[in-house]
């Protein structure tokens, strides 16, 4: 089973320092290991190629996303939009090896039938074509900027229900398909896509009272708490220095310089989020009963995620007339918020920066494994995995045969991700010490070789120029040693440029998200 959250922050989970409530994840870590340094690319379509095929975005066509194509991307081979021909998919090499393969949520990877889930392998599908829409279903008698959402059932356009809300229907639809084959003798392969806590921020009315007046201490007071609750798990160091966050501007300003009102809507907005955490728990939750139920959960293994970092920008869908933002009906239908760069901040704690980005808070995500009849939680695995590592473990899983590049009589791109199975059964890790690590996305690109990590983010994020950090001692990417490793900087950016040749990227005409 793999459960995948969306635009989820590195600390939201309580086994990661957070204080929302998360038993059922925090269950779920007690009893499996968490990863501490599982990467992603920096936003979700991306992320969700490589977490299928096993291979570079770059190379599978979503060298980046389909609605943030720069012109001198168009048309060019592995920025399709979609999944393209030469990709394989996990689902497609389970349901050949006798697996059930069911997928409910978030899909992102394709509009159309002959693009959707049921033409990679997914036997039972019900799926939001797009990347974000309402979590609650459309009004046709107030439609909203942000009710766009297409949906798709094995492969076939479809609707949602009055009573609709994104979480607990997703987590139906898959529990409907685990029991409905119950029983014949082959395995499954679930994957609970959830579009939670993706903006627009929204939630069911009793999950919105449980967080009143939790945020109202403001973005430094909950960072420094995760912080230390980080320290205290050992998450992190108690040496770490964490990220200082973005300089106070007028456009951005930190807590104490907004009036009583502007902190009201700014703690609710807090307060929504986590009631879309509090609710996806609950439901990943009844994921693991079902299992339990069912007399299959000691043979499963479980995975969670995240597909990338703390959303920090702005709605994308404009307001209309139906819009209702107003303090009391924030969460509710018809509001179509974001919760900004400082939440998303206390999201990434220790890290830098969020979705979008090449730094720590954009590419680093909380992650748990359970393996088949783990008897007892192991220490955080803190070696470096990445998503492209979970296809090559189903496999192993499953005893699979990995196609290489060739499939069903076409050239495909092979996978190029590591089992994570040897390492989570307490063995070697799947990367040497000192192996590569690379990725670019709307022009912000990162090569990591060991503890050094090069990166380059454009203003004012970033210099413009190629930025070198010690992950070893400073995590936080809080001093930048470019001037003083000149060779060390030319050494790893031929690294990235031989990185780029290979999976033929194309840097965007302006660089930005």
């Amino acid at each position: 089973m793999l459960i995948v959250a969306d635009d989820l922050g590195y600390s939201d989970v309580g086994a990661f320092g957070g204080e929302i409530q998360t038993p059922n994840l925090d269950r779920l870590a007690a009893e499996g290991r968490l990863l501490t340094d599982h990467h992603t690319a920096a936003t979700c379509s991306p992320t969700r190629a490589m977490l299928l095929s096993g291979s570079d975005h770059h190379l599978v066509g979503l060298g980046s996303m389909a609605e943030l194509l720069s012109p001198n991307q168009v048309g060019k081979p592995g920025y399709e939009g979609y999944l393209n021909e030469r990709s394989l998919s996990i689902a497609q090499l389970l349901l050949d090896s006798g697996y059930h393969t069911y997928i409910a949520g978030k899909w992102h990877l394709g509009t159309t039938e002959e693009r959707s889930p049921k033409a990679w392998g997914f036997e039972s599908s019900f799926v939001l074509v797009n990347g974000a829409s309402s979590h609650f279903a459309p009004d046709p008698k107030r439609p909203t900027s942000f009710d766009r959402g297409v949906y798709r059932q094995d492969g076939k356009v479809t609707s949602v229900p009055a009573d609709f809300f994104s979480t607990n229907f997703y987590t139906d639809k898959l529990i409907g398909y685990i029991e409905a084959q119950h029983g014949d003798g082959k395995p499954f392969f679930a994957f609970a896509a959830f579009t939670a806590p993706h903006w627009p921020l929204q939630a069911p009315d009793a999950d919105l009272e449980r967080y009143r007046g939790r945020y109202d201490g403001g973005y430094e007071a909950i960072r420094s708490a995760r912080l230390a609750r980080q320290q205290q798990l050992g998450i992190i160091p108690s040496d770490l220095r964490a990220s200082p966050g973005q300089p106070d501007s007028a456009a951005n300003p930190r807590w104490h310089k907004l009036n009583a009102e502007q902190q009201r809507l700014e703690a609710r907005r807090m307060e929504v989020y986590a009631a879309m955490v509090d609710n996806l728990d609950r439901n990943v939750g009844r994921l693991l009963a079902t299992l339990q139920e069912l007399g299959v959960y000691e043979d499963t293994f479980i995975f969670f995620q995240s597909d990338n970092g703390a959303e920090a920008e702005p709605t994308r869908f404009r307001d209309n007339e139906h819009i209702d933002n107003h303090y009391e009906n924030l969460g509710r239908p018809f509001a179509n918020v974001a919760y900004g760069r400082r939440w998303a901040e206390v999201s990434a704690t220790p890290f830098r920066l969020w979705k979008g980005t090449s730094g720590e808070g954009g590419v680093l995500v909380p992650a748990i494994a359970r393996l088949p009849r783990q008897a007892a939680g192991g220490a955080a695995f803190r070696g470096v995995s990445h998503v492209s590592d979970l296809a090559p473990t189903f496999l192993a899983l499953a005893g699979a045969p990995n196609p290489g590049s060739r499939y069903r009589e076409r050239e495909v791109h092979p996978i190029t991700g590591v089992s994570l199975l040897p390492a989570l059964r307490g063995g070697a890790p799947p990367r040497e010490a000192d192996s590569l690590l690379s990725d670019e996305l709307f022009g912000r690109r990162y090569v990591r070789r060991g503890a050094w990590k090069l990166s380059f983010i454009e203003p004012p994020l970033g210099t413009g120029a190629w930025e070198l950090y010690n992950l070893e001692s400073d995590r936080g990417e809080t001093k930048d040693l470019a001037r003083e490793q000149p060779e060390l900087v030319r050494e790893l950016s031929r690294e990235f440029e031989a990185y780029a040749a290979r999976v033929k990227l194309v840097l965007p005409s302006q660089p930005g998200f």
